[in-house]
């Protein structure tokens, strides 16, 4: 992977963009923003991509006004005679709109990344500290998803950056305890392009600070975040879905589902039917993959809201049907429970490791 280390620019810049000139736009701190755009009457797959289009090599947007059953599943159209055309071959089709989609997806966000420099993110990072910081006397709130607390902190400096081409930039910035300048903490910061703007997807805490003798020193926690995993800044096509792919796509999906339950993550109990909300800590791995049906699955930890010791372990079950790595079904793994005045994790099932192979 590659460092890039650079001094920052000043915390006001406008950045040049296809369209032209445009201000970045802040978005809320904690609440990592997607742009919202107007639900269209049908929700159809490919993200409501025209599916002749994807066919045809091309990501056209549609409000999926005209569209398709086939298989149980909507396909949408940006006209009448894609679908007409769509119709006379349909699995053909469908086969190459996949094969687009799933290249189509990173290769849009690559594109988008190359409107920005390493120092533009670099001060769009910064601002958006300072701006935080400045509303609460200096300090950056940053919650510890391994204790639950929320930690005050300040903002020192941006380390360096990461960036993982057709996933994101990864600014490393580091912050000091409000009580204590020695003890230092490294924080991610999951940085996305998305419709014409950057983007906060998340904020994890890479490595915190643990007493050495007289000193304090910083240690890597775990699990640690998937974007540490690529071994390059442009991992190129695999025909094979690597493992870090599976964890980008299930941490994707859990970023949407806090942003719309102001940052928790809900989840029905497949046995009580009850809801749990739950507090995101970490992808585990290995990442495995069924031999039977081609399904991967990874296991996760998530805390009960409000607790600090009710640990659930929560599986994600993923297929590639569409041509991308989806999250298809979750279900609850192991479930805390009180045995011997100590809360312990129980499984509700168990895993039969002759049926998977390893995801590398």
């Amino acid at each position: 992977m590659k460092f890039i280390r650079k001094s920052l620019l000043s915390t006001t810049l406008t950045l040049g963009l296809a369209s032209g000139l445009v201000s970045l736009v802040m978005p809320a701190l904690h609440s990592p923003v997607i742009a919202a755009e107007k639900a269209p009457a049908v929700q159809g797959e490919f993200d409501n991509l025209c599916v002749m289009g994807l066919a045809d090599g091309k990501r056209i947007k549609t409000d999926c006004s005209v569209s398709t059953v086939f298989d149980g599943k909507t396909y949408c159209f940006r006209t009448d005679d894609a679908k007409v055309a769509f119709n006379k071959e349909p699995k053909r089709n469908l086969e190459r709109a996949k094969d687009h989609f799933s290249a189509g997806e990173v290769t849009q966000t690559g594109d988008d990344m190359g409107k920005y420099s390493v120092d533009d993110v670099k001060t769009w990072i910064d601002k958006l500290i300072q701006d935080e910081s400045k509303k609460n006397n200096g300090i950056y709130y940053v919650h510890d998803s391994l204790t639950g607390e929320k930690l005050p902190l300040k903002y020192k400096n941006i380390d360096f950056m990461r960036t993982l081409h057709g996933y994101g930039f990864f600014p490393e910035v580091i912050f000091t305890a409000k009580d204590d300048p020695n003890k230092k903490y490294l924080i991610d910061f999951w940085v996305k392009p998305k419709n014409g703007a950057l983007n906060l997807f998340d904020v994890r805490i890479y490595k915190s600070p643990r007493k050495d003798g007289a000193n304090w020193t910083m240690v890597k926690r775990q699990p640690k975040p998937w974007w540490w995993i690529p071994a390059s800044e442009h991992p190129g096509e695999s025909e094979q879905k690597r493992s870090w792919e599976v964890m980008s796509a299930i941490e994707e999906h859990i970023v949407s589902a806090k942003q719309a339950n102001a940052g928790l993550y809900k989840l029905t109990d497949d046995k009580t039917g009850k809801e749990v909300e739950l507090e995101f800590i970490g992808v585990h791995q290995p990442v495995r993959k069924l031999k039977e049906g081609g399904q991967f699955f990874a296991c996760t930890d998530f805390r009960k809201k409000g607790s600090k010791d009710e640990i659930y372990d929560i599986d994600f079950w993923l297929d590639e049907k569409t041509g991308k790595v989806e999250v298809k079904s979750v279900r609850v793994h192991k479930v805390p429970e009180m045995r011997e005045g100590d809360i312990i994790q129980v499984p509700r099932y168990n895993h039969d490791p002759k049926k998977t192979d390893l995801v590398p």
